[in-house]
């Protein structure tokens, strides 16, 4: 296991606003309202549930939201049919990017994903065009403040997962996909909730990006970011600290 990441990826560029807040509270309640309607309302019982109540609980996201949309998917009267979509492509100077979202109609959120990855100088591409050049994982963040490296270290070993770095004064445990769940929540009776606790696509192979190029890719993210049926974005845009801060000043 590595003590250090070199990585950057800017899936954990987040905004404050109080809309983007409003935005990802929202893309939190429709995972809920999916995984109550594909499983059980028991987080016990349904693992997808699970992570999203995490996820939820990481965001801060106030519980009146969690429980109403617990309750409009047991509801059975909302007609909302929601399909879990990936789309694959290039952004600004080669870069892959991999987006992931759930939508009630397959035919605007495609339309809407193309629009954005040509407005901003990228291309989509065909499912499978992208996604060998990243790793399908889980990935668990805690604060650093939760323990020491060597114990932490100890307790990852004992949930199961696979690499403990740091990044940003934060301990980065990843997974694999089928492991995900049983270290997921090992941890979370450990130390309780983490930062965050998904399934990722993390890339193997990068592209360096200087500072128009990484520009561009900011505003494409954005632009899918800011869609309702888009869940998650990820991408392989690697770029200088200089750069980073520039942008993000």
């Amino acid at each position: 296991m590595a003590g250090h990441s070199q990585f950057k990826n800017i899936m954990y560029r987040k905004g404050a606003q109080d809309a983007k807040r409003a935005k990802m509270f929202a893309k939190i309640a429709r995972e809920i309202f999916v995984s109550v309607r594909g499983g059980l309302p028991d987080p016990n019982a349904n693992p997808r549930l699970r992570a999203a109540l995490t996820s939820a609980r990481s965001a801060n996201m106030p519980k009146d939201n969690i429980d109403r949309a617990i309750k409009k998917a047991l509801g059975g009267d909302d007609t909302a049919h929601y399909e879990e979509v990936r789309y694959e492509g290039f952004g600004p100077g080669g870069t892959a990017i991999i987006v992931e979202g759930l939508t009630d109609n397959r035919n605007r959120t495609a339309s809407d994903v193309r629009s954005a990855f040509t407005k901003y100088g990228g291309s989509l591409g065909e499912t499978g065009s992208v996604s060998f050049l990243f790793d399908r994982m889980g990935l668990i963040r805690y604060p650093t403040s939760i323990g020491l490296y060597d114990g932490v270290f100890e307790a990852v070993i004992e949930a199961g997962a696979e690499n403990l770095e740091v990044e940003d004064e934060a301990y980065e445990i990843t997974s694999t996909v089928d492991s995900f769940g049983a270290v997921r929540d090992y941890l979370l009776e450990k130390y309780g909730d983490p930062l965050e606790a998904k399934v990722i696509w993390r890339p193997v192979t990068m592209a360096s990006c200087d500072e128009a190029t990484a520009q561009s890719l900011f505003k494409l993210i954005d632009a899918l970011e800011d869609n309702d049926d888009v869940q998650q974005v990820y991408s392989n845009g690697d770029m200088s600290d200089d750069v980073l801060k520039k942008l993000t000043a």
